[in-house]
């Protein structure tokens, strides 16, 4: 993902979610971006171009422990 891309998708999470998240650029992936609360891993942001139409897929696994 280029960084001008993550850092849309930075200011828009921190704009519709929480001032504190963080999007980060992934190690060894182009396609995709991390993204934290703090210290705390939240998910994933992968990026949609099919159909020749580019979105954003936010993947975010909860695990039983946490609820």
């Amino acid at each position: 993902m280029k960084p001008e891309e993550i850092k849309k998708l930075d200011a828009y999470f921190k704009r519709t979610f929480n001032p504190q998240i963080l999007v980060k650029a992934r190690p060894r992936k182009n396609d995709s971006a991390e993204v934290y609360l703090g210290e705390e891993f939240l998910g994933v942001v992968y990026i949609d171009d099919e159909d020749g139409d580019r979105s954003y897929n936010f993947s975010m696994a909860i695990l039983d422990v946490d609820l």
